[in-house]
């Protein structure tokens, strides 16, 4: 079985989880990736979202072979018999415990952002990690999950070993998994995408589960009335809410009767730094969660509208929700100006979304890129020159024509598809 990434795993390890909606159950992710697995799972079945953050004790001889684990509320899980063929002292004991609570504290506050821990006692509660290789770590959280007070313990992953599958279930009640193959080298091999989850996604996960983000403070929402359709903008930089071009763009948006959401993408500190701007797994995530949101809120056909390394973002994220929801049932249409499809990788095949591809003809390196990414494309799309316009399209005239090609494509496929009823 093959995941196309972690959204993907978690929306089919909510299916088999589903029974368990009664149970009233806790989900708790194993960070990093883990969380957006839990995400899923815990939207489809209404459960509270958190993450359980476990820290191995390790042998100081070897200390890969644990020895036990420590979670928060002073939860400790000790192996005796580990303890005393290993020949920990209780000064060895006291020195790792020491060193490794202070790493628990310092993930525990930087994930939670200070919101209070779920209570565990008597619950029903999902353990939820992107997949196992030796199965340490799920296994320690498993024990002090239970330590924590859960009446029940129920592990669920994606993929894993056989061999680990079969000692996990020694350590909890139940243990969901949904592939097991054989051989097996490594959780990655088993995704499509399965680029590193951030601790800002974590973060942001965490607080959109627990009703700590909304519209309001991700971004300005305009609805003309009567709207039939929204775009939201993506942007490589954090600037995205207040650009002047995207802004223009969106106003001419508005114009034409479309409703608009932009956002920032990334902070301040993170746009500081350059290297946010172009991971792209982290881009798409936001902009997937922020279109959540707005669906949430308004049942209209979106599209996105992506510049620069948002554009690569606005890709993979499309190409997510196409492969979520299905052919006709995702985004309605994406529109590029100036983009790096080139940097949306091997999803580009998966875009199902009409796609306009918008670049100055004299930005000669990102024209070229976006040529070779439409011939990646295997949905419908088209590549527009603007003659005579740079990167940033400053030129006379040359913001106007990029506004109306947008216009047209979005009125296009967004509005007149939605009106006809039809699905491609």
């Amino acid at each position: 079985m093959l995941f196309t990434d972690r959204t993907d795993a978690g929306h089919r390890l909510a299916h088999a989880l589903r029974r368990l909606e009664g149970d009233r159950p806790v989900v708790l992710g194993l960070p990093r990736g883990g969380v957006p697995v839990a995400f899923e799972v815990a939207r489809a079945l209404r459960a509270p979202l958190d993450v359980i953050v476990v820290r191995k004790l390790g042998v100081p001889s070897h200390p890969e072979l644990g020895f036990g684990a420590i979670g928060e509320g002073g939860v400790r899980v000790i192996s005796e018999e580990i303890v005393r063929r290993g020949g920990v002292t209780e000064e060895d004991t006291a020195a790792v415990e020491h060193a490794e609570e202070a790493e628990l504290v310092r993930r525990a506050r930087r994930f939670r952002a200070h919101r209070p821990r779920q209570d565990l006692d008597g619950r029903t509660v999902i353990v939820v990690d992107d997949g196992i290789a030796t199965g340490a770590t799920a296994e320690a959280a498993c024990a002090v999950v239970r330590a924590q007070g859960a009446a029940r313990v129920v592990l669920a992953v994606p993929v894993a070993p056989p061999d680990a599958v079969a000692r996990l279930r020694t350590g909890a009640d139940e243990v969901v998994c949904l592939a097991t193959p054989h051989p097996f080298s490594s959780v990655g091999e088993w995704y499509r995408d399965f680029s590193q989850t951030s601790d800002e996604e974590v973060v942001a996960l965490l607080a959109r589960a627990g009703g700590g983000s909304g519209l309001e403070a991700v971004g300005d929402l305009v609805l003309p009335e009567g709207a039939e359709a929204v775009v939201v903008f993506a942007h490589g930089s954090g600037s995205s809410r207040h650009s002047p071009r995207n802004r223009a763009v969106a106003a001419a948006l508005n114009e034409a009767g479309l409703g608009t959401l932009l956002f920032d993408l990334l902070t301040p500190a993170e746009e500081a730094d350059g290297g946010h701007v172009f991971d792209i797994g982290t881009l798409a995530g936001r902009l997937t969660g922020a279109t959540r949101l707005l669906r949430d809120r308004v049942p209209l056909p979106i599209g996105y509208f992506g510049a620069s390394t948002g554009a690569a973002a606005a890709l993979r994220a499309a190409a997510t929700a196409d492969a979520d929801t299905g052919r006709g049932a995702g985004i309605g249409a994406v529109v590029s100006r100036g983009g790096r499809p080139d940097l949306a990788g091997p999803r580009l095949g998966d875009v199902r979304a009409p796609t306009l591809l918008i670049v100055g003809g004299l930005d000669t390196t990102v024209l070229a890129l976006n040529r070779r990414a439409a011939s990646e494309l295997t949905c419908e799309n088209r590549l527009e020159i603007v003659p005579g316009a740079t990167h940033l399209f400053e030129e006379p005239g040359a913001l106007d024509t990029v506004a109306e090609l947008a216009r047209n494509w979005f009125t296009e496929h967004l509005v007149a598809r939605s009106g006809s009823g039809t699905e491609d």
